[in-house]
């Protein structure tokens, strides 16, 4: 395969320094990542260890586990959608492109349909 002088090496692209007002926009962005991950965690925590027995066995469980999931999940691409902002603003590079909000949002979108199970058959269970 020929080299293709036409795409640049990422570790050559010069590196400048940002804006600051940038910097720390992206600060807060992962800050608010990273209070959503905790968010999402307190929340897998309570519904396993407070909330009463759900009417089918290991449906608590399973519902604070994907909490869980989706908090790792969320704070693990905190720290990586800061990192790759940084480095695209330091080399004027457009911004990276993400699928994690899509998957947060589709998980969160399941735990809402199992709720509304549950409450339905709670309701029909009287």
């Amino acid at each position: 395969m020929a080299d293709d002088d036409s795409v640049p090496d990422h570790d050559s692209v010069p590196e400048h320094e940002p804006d600051y007002r940038f910097t720390l926009a992206n600060e807060r962005t992962f800050l608010a990542w990273i209070r959503s991950a905790l968010s999402l965690l307190a929340a897998g925590i309570a519904v396993v260890q407070l909330v009463p027995a759900f009417p089918l066995p290991g449906i608590r469980t399973v519902t604070g586990g994907l909490l869980v999931v989706l908090a790792v999940l969320c704070a693990a691409n905190g720290v990586l959608r800061w990192q790759r902002v940084e480095r695209a603003m330091r080399r004027d590079q457009a911004l990276p492109r993400q699928r994690v909000p899509w998957l947060l949002a589709v998980g969160l979108v399941l735990l809402a349909l199992v709720g509304l199970f549950l409450v339905v058959l709670k309701g029909v269970e009287g």
